[in-house]
């Protein structure tokens, strides 16, 4: 098996020891009412997305999203949280040294060992989640899966679903879809953006990512017998029986959507097995990106 591949199958159980910790945690992770930024880059942006997503919606506290390169210096935060897996993202580390001494950070890592440790106010470390490949699975999830069990949105019910993810059978043809959109409400935006990486990375699939709302204005237009339409969360009245007149495959899950999110990472894998791709070794990819000084 590949790395990512056993990566991808322990998600169950790194998420359960995940949700234990978040209360080790909770002196270092935002507290309520705090206005807060969460940043990262690549998935870790994306799961940043869906933290600050779930933290806001659910009422405890204005929380913002970005990228690392694209912080706004110019506003005020009560504390800004960094998601890295390597610990050495030139963008992040950055950031968390401009920021010191004038608002509080705190970095989730996989890595004691590297830079992060010291440029942050506080870290988080889960080294039981780290991982050998170059394309994130299970790291990503089990930070989504701590911050969600902080902010007492984690069941049990979460874990159940991503061993049905693992063990039942991907839909029949998915495989040979030629292109393949994802799409999500709320805070499973960041999940859609995500899964349209993940295709990207591993597979070299032609994907692309949106609020569902938005795929009636515009990109339902590239829907056709071949491509499908991948859903997380409930659907907008009226998308599916819209995306399925166009010929296009729908697919939905009732699971919960960060356990959807692991049956796209089986599919990526998949496809990758299927056009013959290594998916520990995806092209022009390196497990961080650390940028030469100027």
């Amino acid at each position: 098996m590949s790395y990512v591949e056993t990566e991808t199958a322990s998600q169950p159980d790194c998420w359960r020891r995940a949700a234990k910790l978040a209360g080790d945690h909770a002196a270092a992770l935002p507290a309520t009412g705090e206005r807060i930024a969460v940043v990262g880059c690549g998935t870790s942006f994306y799961m940043a997305q869906a933290y600050a997503s779930l933290r806001e919606t659910s009422g405890q506290g204005e929380s913002d999203a970005f990228a690392a390169s694209e912080f706004p210096f110019g506003r005020s935060y009560d504390r800004v949280v960094a998601l890295t897996r390597s610990g050495t993202t030139t963008e992040v580390l950055e950031l968390l040294t401009r920021l010191r001494g004038t608002t509080r950070t705190v970095a989730i890592t996989a890595d004691p060992e590297t830079p992060v440790m010291s440029a942050a106010d506080d870290v988080v470390v889960l080294e039981f989640a780290d991982e050998r490949s170059v394309v994130q699975t299970r790291f990503a999830t089990t930070v989504l899966t701590l911050l969600r069990a902080h902010l007492g949105l984690h069941t049990e019910d979460a874990v159940r679903d991503a061993e049905t993810a693992l063990a039942e059978p991907l839909p029949e043809g998915l495989v040979d879809c030629t292109q393949f959109s994802f799409l999500g409400q709320g805070w499973t935006v960041g999940l859609a953006n995500e899964a349209a990486l993940k295709m990207k990375e591993a597979s070299l699939s032609w994907t692309e990512s949106y609020p569902a709302m938005e795929y009636r204005h515009g990109p339902i237009s590239i829907a056709t017998a071949g491509t499908a339409t991948w859903m997380f969360g409930t659907a907008p009245e009226g998308l599916a029986e819209q995306v399925l007149a166009t010929g296009a495959r729908w697919v939905r899950s009732d699971l919960d959507p960060l356990a959807d999110l692991v049956r796209v990472q089986r599919l990526a894998i998949a496809r990758a097995a299927a056009r013959g791709l290594d998916p520990d070794l995806p092209r022009h990819l390196s497990r961080s990106v650390v940028l030469d000084e100027a």
